[in-house]
């Protein structure tokens, strides 16, 4: 940012037009993540999630469900419905190739295109929604919302992480996107119970848009990650505290029993379709079972190897007939290692901090993907650290993120940890990173005059 010797914004015109740099923004993430897609081409890796979302969508592009074509892991039966992976991006998908053909490259484009263009703007939206009001036409001064929100979404768009899993044919993506619209639109929810206790309104002002568009960025989120309905609760419980702390916990059940309808609209179907398939319940996706189990597996020792697929169990009786049956015998299993071994889980449970954040280079991935990490985390992780003590002073308009990142942090440690599942972390921190650069730039501008 250009500031003359006092830290003032310089009065150059295009400083005070946010659009301009904003769709310059946009126009450099998608560039950047388009021509990854062209450097990953038509094809997936064998034996990747990459493959098993390609080969599912095109069997459902060709009219045989959800389903695979041989047997398929971790424990899907040639031929036989499948819910182990994400409903609505094997479905979007599909979609493509049912236009263009079974080619991975349009998937990619696609999601280039798409996340090229949500992930930075949706930043710049939670930034705002965080800071203040970002007007359009406000000169961009040191530490104004418009400027460092900015700075966070073009922090978004060169993050080299997203960058490379934008143009995969995987849901990560667009499930950053669906939850930073999520968080975006909570804070909304908090900030307008807040602000109406402070004006004394008296409730026949509706918060029924934002609410609607709470349940439609959290079942969207659900229906890519199944991994988001956890958190889905916290959030509730939090706008729910916000609620009664501001005086209007009627308003705030109403507004938030409007979302849960939301969310279990988009649920439903597939619980409906699970039902038919199976002959008994399963909520949506039947990956959770089987997380808790391989992860808790005694494989690791107290060790976790975040690459370890642990094998079925040959033990149980009945043998589970179908997924659903699955699910619920792998939870019981994982569960069960827990309670054997409480105290190998939490040393488990500590190395996969390890994995959660790793930052540098390892010999199990790509030089592509290392050079990636130690250029996204492992480069902003200094002013990310910063930014989150910089923001202590105003604890009260984070406190939201903070619990995000918290919650969603521990959830996966105690889980199931790889670096890919701390990016939506990683996505709210980028705020926080284009704080301490802000910071940092103001303190080099009170500071050059001196020098000169």
């Amino acid at each position: 940012m250009h500031l003359d010797a006092q830290g003032k914004a310089s009065n150059c015109t295009i400083w005070r037009r946010p659009g301009v740099w904003l769709a310059l923004i946009l126009a450099l993430s998608t560039a950047l993540r388009l021509g990854v897609a062209f450097y990953y081409g038509d094809a997936t890796p064998p034996g990747k999630d990459e493959t098993s979302y390609s080969v599912l969508a095109a069997r459902l592009a060709a009219g045989h469900g959800y389903s695979f074509p041989e047997y398929w892991y971790p424990f899907a039966s040639s031929d036989t419905p499948t819910a182990h992976w994400s409903y609505l991006y094997t479905a979007f998908v599909a979609g493509l190739y049912a236009v263009f053909g079974v080619h991975p490259l349009a998937a990619r484009l696609a999601g280039a295109v798409l996340t090229g263009l949500l992930l930075p703007w949706l930043l710049y939206r939670l930034a705002c929604r965080v800071l203040g009001p970002c007007t359009p036409g406000e000169a961009l001064a040191a530490g104004r919302p418009a400027a460092i929100a900015l700075l966070t979404a073009a922090l978004g768009a060169i993050y080299a992480y997203f960058v490379l899993y934008g143009a995969m044919v995987m849901t990560e993506g667009l499930y950053i996107c669906a939850l930073l619209w999520s968080l975006e639109r909570g804070l909304a929810l908090e900030q307008a119970l807040h602000s109406r206790a402070e004006e004394g309104a008296p409730g026949k002002r509706s918060f029924l848009p934002t609410a609607l568009t709470l349940g439609l960025s959290l079942g969207a989120a659900a229906l890519l990650r199944q991994a988001i309905l956890p958190w889905a609760a916290a959030l509730f419980l939090y706008l729910l505290w916000a609620g009664y702390r501001s005086g209007r916990t009627a308003a705030a059940l109403r507004a938030l029993f409007t979302a849960g309808v939301i969310i279990l609209l988009f649920i439903l179907p597939f619980t409906v379709r699970n039902y038919r398939a199976y002959g008994e319940f399963l909520l949506l996706n039947s990956n959770t079972g089987y997380a808790m189990y391989s992860a808790q597996h005694p494989l690791h020792g107290v060790s976790f190897q975040a690459f370890a697929a642990a094998p079925l169990p040959d033990d149980l009786s009945p043998r589970p007939a179908n997924e659903a049956q699955w699910e619920r015998a792998l939870m019981r299993r994982g569960i069960e290692f827990v309670i054997a071994e409480p105290v190998r889980y939490l040393r488990l449970s500590l190395s996969r901090v390890v994995d959660y954040f790793k930052f540098w280079p390892s010999a199990e991935t790509t030089l592509l993907h290392n050079v990636g990490r130690v250029a996204s985390f492992g480069l902003f992780l200094p002013f990310m650290l910063y930014g989150l003590w910089l923001s202590r002073t105003e604890r009260r308009r984070y406190r939201l993120l903070y619990l995000f990142i918290l919650f969603y942090s521990v959830l996966h440690i105690l889980t199931w940890a790889m670096i890919r599942y701390r990016l939506p972390a990683d996505a709210v921190l980028l705020l926080f990173a284009a704080l301490a650069i802000d910071e940092l730039w103001r303190r080099i501008g009170h500071i050059r005059p001196r020098a000169a």
